[in-house]
């Protein structure tokens, strides 16, 4: 869909403005997100943060030619890098496991499956936005600085987050270490 909303108007702070391009162009980005990574999940982060980002930075960003397409390529090149990013990831966990695994006996092997998954247990038993801080800093290298940026909350509520985090973590994993 072809929507034309001056990007001037948005960069003011025009709310109506930027509404209306997010409900016109929304689905049709999703669409497109979804048909370049195959996961409607994935796709519908990638706009939103678009948006997200869209909106935060209006007054920084210079966007002279279409809107339409800058959003587009801004969803293509996001998608990409999500691509790449799993690849790298992919690579380094088969890495991760041939290594480990070649050098454990089946006894040390079992131990890390256990613990791997009393790992996974504990991180889904955490709140929503707790449990994305903790992988943001941990999973993917973000400083608190960083996180409380792209969260739009205070550094306080971050670090918060991972003591509670780190609190589960180590809760879960001394309870583990009784019984073995």
């Amino acid at each position: 869909m072809n929507v034309y909303i001056d990007f001037a108007s948005i960069k003011k702070g025009d709310i109506k403005a930027y509404e209306k391009l997010f409900r016109c162009l929304y689905p049709a980005l999703c669409a497109y997100a979804n048909k370049i990574l195959k996961d409607a999940d994935n796709a519908e982060e990638i706009v939103q943060e678009i948006f997200f980002l869209l909106w935060k930075n209006k007054a920084k960003l210079n966007i002279n030619d279409s809107l339409n397409a800058y959003l587009y390529k801004a969803v293509h090149n996001k998608c990409l890098h999500l691509i790449e990013h799993n690849k790298v990831k992919e690579k380094y966990s088969q890495h991760c496991k041939q290594q480990s695994f070649d050098n454990f006996s089946p006894d040390q092997a079992m131990h890390t499956v256990e613990l791997y998954a009393i790992y996974k247990k504990t991180l889904q038993a955490l709140p929503r936005r707790c449990r994305n801080i903790f992988k943001m800093n941990r999973n993917y290298g973000y400083k608190y600085k960083e996180i409380a940026e792209k969260l739009s909350i205070s550094v306080k509520t971050v670090e918060a987050d991972m003591a509670k985090a780190l609190k589960a973590f180590r809760q879960s994993f001394s309870a583990y270490n009784t019984t073995h």
